[in-house]
């Protein structure tokens, strides 16, 4: 059978998703932890291989078993085996056509910026800090430049493996909320590093550094080379993944603002 699983993780600890043989992944804590409960060893294939330090609140995983277990035990048994920063919210049984990656049809990220003049220490790994004035109205209005299908070359990794650099960003919202300003970032799909190096345009047109129409300047450069900084990880969560209602998957709600809060923060 092939199963369907909802995951949250706190990435602080981990080099990234995809398991690497030097360091600890959350693939490879969640293929030990499934791998007991069916009791066989268990392959993941993900939605979106998130970076080192990068959350999730809404990851969505499959993998194959020759086991029978049900839904309930899927998701009990793994976390009884998962350390505390990684959790599986949901299981659900699908049909073998479905693929967590390919069958996809849009993604949801969030990028929180701290901005206030002095650090957090509770903060330190869910929020980026930036202790100079952003304008957030400035870089809501630079961000709807980028809306659409485009080649965004110039907002992905130098090491991107992806085959096109063409993505339909659908949605990319910016507002401050109190000390923090939050990006909500929606696409099909979404290339190495692109919503950090979004994010990285966009505070410097924030900090007044560059002219509103820098974002889309960049974007019609289709040169890395030539973009702005990669802003950090820790800022960065994957709050939602869509697929067809043929698969019948749980719906959560995006992950609200208040969710991402920490005391003290």
């Amino acid at each position: 059978m092939r199963i369907a699983l909802g995951i949250e993780y706190d990435g602080a600890a981990y080099h990234g998703w995809q398991i690497q043989p030097h360091a600890p992944t959350v693939q490879q804590v969640l293929e030990m932890a499934l791998s007991r409960v069916a009791d066989h060893p268990v392959r993941v294939q993900c939605a979106g291989r998130t970076d080192a330090g990068v959350h999730a609140t809404a990851q969505v995983a499959h993998f194959d078993a020759t086991t029978y277990r049900s839904e309930r035990s899927w998701v009990l048994g793994a976390n009884v085996n998962l350390p505390f920063d990684v959790n599986v919210c949901w299981a659900a049984q699908v049909p073998e056509t479905f693929h967590a990656r390919f069958s996809a049809t849009g993604r949801h990220y969030r990028y929180v910026i701290l901005n206030r003049m002095t650090r957090s220490a509770l903060q330190r790994n869910r929020a980026v800090w930036e202790h100079r004035p952003l304008d957030a109205e400035r870089m809501h209005r630079a961000a709807q430049r980028l809306l659409g299908r485009h080649d965004f070359s110039s907002y992905r990794a130098q090491g991107c493996q992806a085959k096109s650099p063409v993505r339909e960003l659908r949605r990319l919202q910016v507002r401050r909320d109190g000390e923090r300003i939050v990006l909500e970032v929606s696409a099909d799909a979404f290339l190495h590093h692109m919503v950090r190096n979004i994010a990285g345009v966009l505070m410097a047109i924030g900090r007044g550094e560059q002219p509103e129409t820098w974002a889309r300047e960049v974007l019609e450069l289709r040169d890395r080379a030539l973009g702005g900084v990669t802003a950090p990880p820790e800022g960065l969560y994957l709050v939602g993944v869509d697929y067809p209602e043929e698969f019948r998957l749980p719906k959560p709600a995006l992950v609200s603002k208040d969710a991402l809060r920490r005391p003290g923060g």
